[in-house]
């Protein structure tokens, strides 16, 4: 197996892979925990990309948990107080796996994704520049690129399956698939997560443009934030002191992929295209640079 696909796939023979996601691999341990291993692939325009970002995994297992913990007094989430070293015993594999692996408890996946916009920007500008709305929500006129919303909005997505595309949704869309009273909590946990951690990244010189949140239940009906929270792949980062609206700013995650992946003439399915190492350098700096920049690591 070379290097590169080493980054690619966890080997962990003493427990059963559930799920090799577009950039986490998922183990069983028991009927109540399972073991999330971030790997350093990247997915963009939901396609896995052939060539891994390095250390990547472990900058969002990192950023992931810091806002797990910082947001426990407004939800709760799947981390687990199991310690890893029970999960895997073995020193040597534990130390191949660094920080990139994650105790979880199990809880059903909601079948949406939850998505937060506070600027406009991405396929939301696309969709506004077409219809004037996002996901049914009206936005007033005369919006550039980028700018800052009145208030942020909530604008759902489905899930997409590996090779997919997520498509959104309208929040009535959405009630249909969970109900009124849980769309209802997951907007509402939503807009107040990101409210009150895009206002903690600011005062760190952080822009916190939009993100996107995973929730599950556990059997008592209970909501649990899941997945990842506001890490660079999962959130549009700015530098607050380079943000200028009526262009895209420049970025601290995977959009600087995607901007290059736009300059090529790729129709955005799979095999996606080989990445300059160039790309692949700056893409792991930047993830880096927020990494320190929001946690003080």
């Amino acid at each position: 197996m070379s290097q590169a696909d080493a980054l690619f796939e966890t080997d962990l023979p003493h427990l059963k892979l559930l799920n090799r996601g577009k950039v986490r691999d998922i183990f069983d341990i028991d009927d109540q925990h399972m073991l999330i291993v971030a790997s350093d692939r990247l997915s963009a325009f939901d396609v896995v990309l052939p060539q891994p970002i390095p250390g990547k995994g472990e900058v969002l297992t990192r950023v992931a948990n810091f806002w797990f913990e910082r947001t426990r007094s407004i939800l709760p989430n799947h981390l687990s107080d199991m310690p890893l070293e029970e999960v895997v015993p073995d020193v040597a594999q534990r130390a191949r796996l660094g920080d990139r692996a994650t105790v979880v408890r199990k809880l059903k996946p909601l079948p949406v994704e939850a998505i937060v916009r506070g600027y406009i920007i991405g396929s939301g500008w696309k969709d506004y520049q077409k219809t004037g709305e996002v996901c049914g929500i009206r936005l007033p006129e005369g919006l550039r690129q980028a700018d800052k919303l009145p208030e942020p909005i909530f604008t759902p997505s489905s899930k997409a399956e590996v090779g997919d595309h997520d498509e959104n949704i309208s929040f009535q869309q959405m009630i249909d698939l969970i109900g009124e009273e849980l769309a209802n909590q997951v907007r509402d946990a939503s807009l107040r997560i990101y409210s009150e951690c895009a206002d903690y990244a600011l005062q760190k010189g952080i822009i916190i443009a939009d993100t996107k949140f995973e929730f599950g239940l556990d059997e008592q009906g209970q909501l649990y934030l899941i997945d990842e929270v506001l890490t660079p792949d999962s959130s549009r980062f700015w530098p607050a002191d380079q943000y200028q609206p009526g262009m895209s700013p420049p970025s601290f995650d995977k959009q600087f992929v995607r901007d290059y992946l736009e300059t090529l003439d790729w129709d955005k399915t799979p095999p996606g295209p080989v990445l300059p190492d160039e790309v692949i350098t700056r893409t792991a700096e930047k993830y880096r640079e927020a990494e320190q920049i929001l946690t003080g690591r």
